[in-house]
């Protein structure tokens, strides 16, 4: 059990990364080991906790194979079955966040290439687009979102609200695309429907016990509604707590003092103060492209230090997703699990052309809205 819990920290090359520049920052920054847990945004890691316990349970009952397999029978067209998928991973990402949801899609969508041929790595590479356009939506759609929530003190409802107008193009922009992506031809079955078995008391005890974790964080109790999450799988599942990959939390964790250490560097300080007082374009572009660079995480931690929690900041950060690969951590999650090395830079083909077209179109609904 303990080489199963520990496997993903040895084997998670990003971490290493982070954990790595955390130590060359800690040797040129200021900063005194007191303080590093408090730069960790622990509401941020609790939400995460709780969502990916709430989301193992859901995987591990075993409903969305079961679903799945049933509804892709249904679809007669490789188009069909890409819109489908896309959508699905959108949907899940509004609640579930954009990584578990690629965490549950993806593996299924490599479990339908054994059934039919389809183009599996482009639908994978519209499964990582979708989750960036479907997962901005709501305020637990995505790690950034769920910081800009906590420190915005508004609503679910409210904080859903602001995402909508941009949520919508951009999702029905990347239908569009999509539709034009993938060809009309009759999917041909190669393989016999397999029976799947699913527990019916785990995916009800999930559900349960994700409407408590929602009410708990919407009152502002989000460390209590983690306990009952846990001591609920605790009695009911303990294989849920076990199967986890716990080494993506420890990701955000590192993120969260790599940069605080950034922070406390005097030239960055310089660089970065006069984003308060810059105007709506200039910062706008500034989180777009920061984003590329250090992934859209760690980019609304860092400008959070100098700019409010405002919905110009949660669009571009969000915007940042898509374009290069390290713009949002889904995207690695999405194409590692593919297992495809000419996906790489296939990816960009598609996200690219996104990440230009959700800046514009972005930045003008801002101006008008």
């Amino acid at each position: 059990m303990m080489l199963n819990l520990l496997r993903p920290f040895l084997r998670d090359r990003f971490l290493h990364l982070l954990l790595i520049t955390g130590a060359i920052l800690m040797g040129i920054a200021p900063f005194h080991f007191a303080d590093l847990p408090s730069a960790i945004d622990w509401h941020t890691i609790i939400t995460l906790a709780g969502l990916m316990m709430l989301t193992k349970g859901i995987e591990l009952s075993g409903c969305f194979d079961v679903l799945g397999m049933r509804m892709v029978k249904r679809f007669a067209s490789e188009r069909q079955l890409a819109l489908f998928l896309v959508c699905a991973v959108a949907l899940l990402s509004t609640f579930l966040t954009n990584d578990v949801a690629l965490f549950i899609v993806v593996p299924l969508t490599l479990t339908l290439k054994k059934l039919c041929a389809i183009p599996v790595s482009r639908i994978i590479i519209f499964e990582a687009l979708a989750v960036n356009a479907g997962s901005l939506l709501t305020p637990i759609g995505n790690p950034q979102n769920i910081l800009l929530w906590g420190r915005s003190g508004l609503s679910f409802l409210d904080f859903t609200w602001q995402m909508t107008p941009l949520a919508l193009v951009l999702f029905a922009s990347l239908l569009v695309v999509c539709w034009f992506s993938f060809t009309s031809a009759p999917l041909v079955y190669q393989a016999h429907e397999k029976a799947h078995p699913w527990q019916p008391r785990l995916i009800w005890c999930s559900l349960v016990l994700y409407l408590v974790f929602l009410a708990a964080l919407e009152q502002k109790l989000a460390l209590w509604g983690l306990g009952v999450v846990a001591l609920g799988f605790l009695v009911m599942a303990r294989r849920v707590l076990t199967g986890i990959d716990w080494s993506l939390l420890a990701v955000f964790m590192v993120m969260f003092i790599d940069v605080h250490l950034l922070v406390s560097l005097p030239a960055l300080n310089t660089l970065l103060t006069p984003l308060s007082q810059a105007s709506q374009m200039a910062l706008f572009a500034s989180a777009v492209g920061l984003s590329q660079a250090i992934s859209n995480v760690p980019a609304t931690i860092l400008l959070l230090n100098y700019v409010p929690p405002d919905r110009l900041l949660a669009w571009a950060v969000n915007i940042g997703g898509f374009g290069l690969l390290p713009g949002s951590l889904a995207n690695l999650i999405a194409l590692r699990m593919a297992g495809d090395r000419r996906i790489w830079w296939r990816f960009h083909l598609y996200s690219l052309p996104m990440l230009l077209w959700a800046a514009l179109v972005g930045f003008g609904l801002f101006l008008i809205s």
